[in-house]
This record gives structure tokens, C-alpha cells and sequence, in this order.
């Protein structure tokens, strides 16, 4: 059962539950925040998934802050020797075990960024994107609580707690383009969402594309 607060008269996550168990939109809406070598060109290669590839899962989680506004969790990840050094990404990692998907998102909530997983209710999932760097299939699941969470980061895993309002992220104003060139593919136009001090593109931004497209259904439907 979804916790509601005062301080959601919308009732977005109720709302964000019925969007989410409807067909997402899926490869349009992650595509609107990809690099353009992901739209038809580079022979494919964007889009292919290997055999051998790796399981993973991240978290959007979205809850109210002491204004009523919704805001979204991100994390910007230690520099390191790795593909994703200091990053803004979601909450997330590998897939261990037997666990769920869903389980391994909300267990990497919890010792990322000391999240409770008894506090959260799940409304649904994204669609999985798979991220050509680290060569995991990444399912993106969508969570709430009724109450901004007391985040505890692990210094080992989280340089940075970022916070961002929902409503930043619907705002054109605040989203922008670079040509960026990669040894693999030369020069690429990429898409970013700019927040305060850093920017979000590659594969978090296109799950944030898709989330961005569902929450705009949303106003299409009000």
C-alpha cells in the first residue's frame, strides 16, 4: 500500500503507479536524452545487447520535501579506475546471487545511500537499457516515501548526495547539448540535464528521458 502525505494533494505516486503499469515509452522516451550515434546510426551498435552480458539494477526514488515538491535522489560516484568514475548516477549496482532485479536496486539503495527498503513503496519499473561501457543490462525501478528520506552516504561508494525537484527536470530551460568525442565513435552530439554544478547524460540521463516522458502523460492525462 502507498504511504500518502498532506503534502501531495496531486497524488503523484499513486498517479506514477497506474503510468508505470501502462506501456512505457520505452526506447522513444530513452531516446530523446541519447547520444545521436544511438539513433539510427553506428550500425546498430548502440542498440545490441552481447550474450554474455551482465545484470544490473538502479533506483529512481521520488518523495516530498517539507514544501510538498517532489524531488529525485541522485549521487555522483568517487573517482576511481572504472568506466563511471565521479559520475552522477542512480542508485544501483550489480545483480548478486539469486536476489530479484528489484531486489538488487533496493538493497544498493540501502548500502549506497542508507535507505531503508521497509520505508519505500515500489510503484514500477522503467524500461532495461543496456549500458555498452560496463556491459550490464540495467533495469530502472521507480519507489516513494512519504517523507525525505535521512540519507546516510557510504564514503566508499558516494562522493556526493544530489537532490534535484521533479520540476527541474521538466524544465526545458535546464536541459542542453555538447559534441563530445569518443575514441570509438568521434564526434557525438549528447543531450544532458543540467543541475547545479554538474550535468547528467549518457545512460542515466536516457532512464531520466523515459521518466521524463511518463511524468509528461501524466499532465497529458490531468
Amino acid at each position: 500500500m502507498i504511504s500518502r502525505t498532506p503534502h501531495a494533494p496531486d497524488r503523484l505516486p499513486e498517479r506514477l503507479q497506474s503510468a508505470l503499469a501502462c506501456p512505457l515509452p520505452g526506447r522513444a522516451g530513452q531516446a530523446r536524452m541519447a547520444p545521436t550515434p544511438y539513433r539510427g546510426s553506428m550500425d546498430g551498435r548502440w542498440e545490441a545487447i552481447p550474450e554474455q552480458h551482465r545484470e544490473a539494477a538502479v533506483l529512481l526514488l521520488v518523495y516530498p520535501d517539507a514544501a510538498g515538491q517532489y524531488q529525485l535522489v541522485l549521487m555522483r560516484r568517487p573517482d576511481y579506475s572504472g568506466p563511471h568514475s565521479g559520475q552522477v548516477a542512480l542508485p544501483g549496482g550489480r545483480r548478486e546471487g539469486d536476489e530479484t532485479l528489484l531486489q538488487t536496486a533496493l538493497r544498493e539503495t540501502h548500502e549506497e545511500l542508507g535507505v531503508d527498503p521497509a520505508s519505500l513503496a515500489v510503484l514500477g519499473a522503467l524500461s532495461p537499457i543496456y549500458v555498452r561501457a560496463s556491459n550490464h543490462l540495467v533495469y530502472p525501478f521507480v519507489a516513494t516515501t512519504a517523507l525525505r528520506p535521512a540519507f546516510q552516504p557510504c564514503e566508499r561508494e558516494v562522493a556526493e548526495v544530489i537532490e534535484v525537484a521533479l520540476a527541474r527536470l521538466r524544465d526545458g530551460r535546464f536541459r542542453g547539448m555538447e559534441v563530445v568525442r569518443f575514441e570509438s565513435f568521434g564526434r557525438v552530439r549528447v543531450p544532458y540535464f543540467a543541475l547545479p554544478g554538474t550535468r547528467v547524460w549518457g545512460a542515466t540521463g536516457m532512464i531520466l528521458g523515459e521518466f521524463l516522458t511518463v511524468l509528461e502523460q501524466l499532465d497529458d492525462a490531468a
